[in-house]
């Protein structure tokens, strides 16, 4: 425990409480690790081995990648040799927190001599050719510039920080705030995803009850569709600060207490109140400090949760009006859920209960973006899901709109299309059961035939009830948003029209594809059903699928 030495304890309050946790918080713990244990969170040894395999191999490539750029620059073969490079995990690899099959966080720490642009013309194409990487993927500019691979399985996630050292030792430690001097915001914010864990894990009072809990927490926002950064949801790092805030605040409890006290808290929580584990630092460098009362873009976070290492940063600043609200709910619903659990009414099983995002509305839009080119529809898309949240937020300014809720993945599909006119059907979401059967053999050799790759995104889409006394269909005016959103995503440097493409549509819920449900999840089709002495609908939610209510959307062809 690293208590704050001039209070005695850690965090910007005192605790809550100090005391132990009681006989039941302890049982209801071991039933937790239990069912943790049952829904695999846990990675098995011969992965745990393979990750370390492949982060030496990494480690050892970042090496070759600054010597072979240092001797490009003119260094002699020692000095490109002594130039070093090193590399730094992060992310719930470096918390303690991974599960199977999770991404490693990775930073490449590079000499002053080698640039971003090295990183992506050099490092990318050097990792395609490493034996075992797959569906390397670099987005050079994203928010946090990165390159996205998998190595024998493993997914990794590259960022590069370039110090003001003309060589990486073996043994730097990111420790030093004057590392920061005269760095680009993107290096200050890719170097800051390692030392924000280091101080995370020094400012919790007891890691192995942190980490405990907080895979109770990752694994309940990854079930309900709220583990997302891009799409404006919480990432990796802000539920990490969220748990490490009620431990800070009940430094005795045991996990279950931890996840008890969580939902209870965070739901109501007075927003935009940040979430802190430590007081904001000034410091001597000339680098933006979260400050809402200096900034205005600051003052716009609607739930700031801050980074602990200086430079602070908030690192929910994708959160809108919509996400704000869907992460509001799941707060209520996990802290009725887990009270159930307290008092024995109730299995953990039931908070990790699988999202109800395909149920839930009665329109959805489709954002598909497509290629000719599997290595070219990663970036695209990529590119296109980066940009989502930017149509979400021009959505809730539509009458008639309570909120827009976007799904937290994309679905990709391949289809072989013989045709021209296959090809541009299927970029607009129209695959017919021809084309949907059809297989890689069956179009080779035939000339003008070929494979769109696509990846469809998908928004739910909350709508106000109908009016008493209205009459005739409603309009639901989406021309704006969606107009701005194809305009913003073909803004892209490496935008081809001949090549790529962008659709936004609309859909029913009866109209939804078979692959966003699980087997046998789909709901059969139903009669509607109406009251008896009434002509209301038996389901009066604004926004549930059988809900009947004619609407007719307005967007560009």
């Amino acid at each position: 425990m690293a208590a704050d030495s001039q209070n005695g304890y850690l965090g910007v309050t005192p605790p809550i409480s100090t005391l132990e946790s009681s006989p039941r918080e302890k049982e209801v713990t071991v039933t937790l690790m239990e069912e943790l244990r049952r829904q695999n969170t846990f990675e098995s040894e011969e992965e745990a081995k393979t990750r370390e395999i492949v982060l030496g191999r990494v480690a050892a490539l970042v090496k070759k990648f600054v010597k072979r750029i240092s001797m490009e620059r003119g260094l002699s073969e020692t000095a490109a040799n002594a130039a070093g490079g090193k590399i730094f995990t992060f992310g719930s690899y470096r918390l303690g927190v991974h599960g199977p099959g999770s991404d490693i966080d990775t930073l490449c720490v590079v000499p002053k001599h080698v640039s971003r642009e090295d990183f992506f013309e050099t490092f990318e194409p050097m990792l395609k050719e490493m034996e075992g990487a797959t569906e390397v993927s670099g987005v050079p500019e994203a928010f946090v510039p990165i390159i996205k691979c998998e190595i024998s399985g493993i997914p990794i996630d590259f960022l590069m920080a370039r110090l003001a050292l003309s060589s990486i030792p073996d043994n730097l430690s990111l420790k030093d705030d004057n590392l920061l001097r005269s760095l680009d915001e993107r290096c200050v914010r890719s170097l800051n995803g390692s030392r924000v864990i280091d101080e995370i894990l020094r400012l919790v009072p007891n890691v192995q009850v942190f980490r405990d809990a907080l895979r109770c927490i990752k694994l309940w926002a990854q079930k309900r569709a709220i583990y997302s950064n891009v799409n404006g949801f919480l990432g990796g790092v802000a539920w990490a600060l969220l748990v490490a805030r009620i431990c800070q605040l009940y430094p005795n409890a045991i996990a279950g207490a931890i996840v008890s006290r969580f939902f209870i808290i965070m739901y109501q929580w007075s927003w935009p109140q940040p979430v802190l584990l430590k007081q904001i630092e000034e410091g001597p460098l000339q680098v933006r400090v979260w400050n809402p009362k200096l900034y205005p873009a600051d003052r716009a976070h609607r739930m700031p949760i801050i980074t602990p290492a200086y430079p602070a940063m908030c690192a929910t600043h994708n959160v809108t009006a919509s996400t704000q609200m869907i992460i509001t709910e799941e707060f209520k619903r996990g802290a009725e859920i887990v009270d159930r659990v307290i008092v024995g009414t109730a299995e953990w099983s039931e908070l990790f209960a699988k999202h109800d995002f395909f149920h839930k509305y009665r329109y959805y839009l489709q954002v598909i973006a497509s290629t000719g080119n599997s290595d070219l529809q990663l970036k695209w898309a990529g590119t296109v899901e980066s940009r989502l949240r930017q149509l979400v937020m021009k959505l809730e300014y539509v009458d008639s709109l309570i909120l827009a809720h976007p799904f937290t993945k994309g679905f990709d599909q391949v289809s072989y299309c013989l045709s021209e006119e296959e090809v541009r059907a299927v970029a607009q979401g129209e695959i017919s059961d021809a084309v949907a059967s059809r297989k890689k053999e069956d179009i080779e050799g035939k000339e003008g035939a070929g494979p769109v790759y696509s990846t469809t995104f998908y928004i739910g889409l909350a709508i106000e009830p109908k009016q008493p006394g209205a009459v005739g269909p409603r309009k639901l005016d989406i021309s704006y948003p969606t107009t701005e959103f194809t305009k913003l995503v073909k803004m892209w440097e490496k935008f081809d029209e001949s090549t790529m493409g962008i659709v936004v549509r609309h859909i029913k819920s009866s109209s939804l594809p078979d692959n966003v449900f699980d087997p046998g999840e789909r709901p059969a089709k139903t009669v509607q059903k109406r009251l008896k002495g009434s002509g209301k609908s038996s389901n009066p939610s604004p926004d549930m699928p059988n809900k009947r209510q004619r609407l007719v959307f307005a967007h560009p062809t």
